[in-house]
């Protein structure tokens, strides 16, 4: 039987799905019992939510802020356009797949039309509200610190994106102002949970879009021919939490990396480039050249870029669509100089 797809991010409506009644039609409205409830919990699961709404923006906005539920939404989309149009806004802003979506509302065209604009899009109707709890497409398998304040996390990032859209000048610049520190760090078993957490919901930026578990990645952890590096990020707005992974097969001659990946928050903050150096820089120092594994997932196009822009040339390819990428490290490779490397004194010795 195949896997439910776990869901990310729940889109709510509000009239007759978030409270009873019809907010232009009565200011009374009455949040739908145990709501709260199940919007708390699954915030504490590392469920994103947000709104989706043909409504008056002000007043349904202080209306939430009344009822003491509005912090749990992000990117609220409160206006007349087409619900189709609003849930893409909001996968955009949040940056995750469709597919990772549950769109809840109490009216049944509602939930047709966004699902025939969103193939993938998961929907439930606002009547099984009290089912979500128990949904196991709802129940993380971890919940890591990280996860615990994912929504805080994207709060501050909203913070990020304003200040960015307000900077007048070159990009590299604006990503200078926000002293960002970049820690490496070989894993222990503390981070597994949150490695296993990072293998399954990264897509965009995974090289090969393969999976981890637990007890996988306790294995490699432990194997004298394997390194697997954790890195966080922080920068003046907070912390981003542990947002990449990379696991080393070190063999005689090639450290051969079989796995990078980065969560899409730091998309824009060139983040998978600097773990991508500080491996390279590495190997150069312990006189190896590279290899570095990549699978077309369909989704993971940059980091075949990434790769390329690192100065690795493909070694070979197959109908699969892995490809092996080589590198002879043989030029200097440099941080970039608007981010600080933090790395424990020490490692890999």
């Amino acid at each position: 039987m195949e896997k439910l797809k776990d869901i990310k991010c729940i889109v709510w409506d509000l009239d007759h799905t978030i409270w009873d009644g019809v907010l232009l039609e009565s200011a009374d409205v009455q949040l739908k019992l145990g709501l709260k409830e199940v919007i708390e919990k699954l915030d504490q699961r590392g469920i994103l939510h947000s709104v989706a709404s043909k409504n008056d923006a002000e007043l349904a906005w202080a209306k939430l802020n009344e009822l003491g539920i509005a912090e749990y939404f992000l990117y609220p989309e409160i206006h007349w356009d087409a619900k189709s149009v609003s849930v893409q806004r909001i996968q955009q802003n949040i940056n995750i797949g469709m597919d990772a979506i549950l769109f809840v509302d109490d009216q049944p065209f509602e939930l047709e039309e966004v699902q025939s604009v969103h193939a993938d899009i998961q929907v439930l109707h606002a009547d099984q509200y009290e089912t979500m709890l128990d949904d196991p497409r709802l129940m993380p398998r971890f919940i890591t610190a990280d996860s615990a304040c994912r929504r805080q996390m994207y709060q501050a990032d909203t913070l990020r994106k304003q200040a960015e859209e307000q900077y007048e000048g070159p990009s590299e610049q604006f990503l200078a102002t926000l002293g960002m520190k970049f820690s490496i760090y070989e894993a222990t078993e503390d981070d597994l949970q949150r490695a296993e957490e990072l293998t399954v919901r990264t897509n965009q930026l995974n090289a090969t879009g393969i999976t981890y578990s637990y007890e996988e990645l306790h294995q490699l952890m432990t194997s004298q021919e394997h390194m697997l590096l954790v890195c966080e990020l922080e920068d003046k707005y907070g912390t981003y939490g542990k947002i990449g992974l990379a696991l080393i097969h070190m063999q005689q001659k090639v450290w051969r990396l079989n796995m990078l990946l980065m969560s899409c928050r730091v998309m824009s903050r060139g983040a998978g480039s600097v773990l991508l150096t500080y491996i390279m820089r590495e190997a150069q120092k312990q006189g190896k050249q590279m290899l570095a594994d990549f699978r077309d997932t369909g989704r993971n196009r940059m980091m075949n870029i990434s790769y390329r822009f690192a100065g690795f040339k493909q070694q070979s390819a197959d109908q699969e669509g892995r490809v092996l990428f080589h590198h002879d490290l043989q030029q200097a490779v440099e941080f970039p100089d608007y981010i600080e490397v933090l790395v424990p004194e020490g490692q890999h010795q």
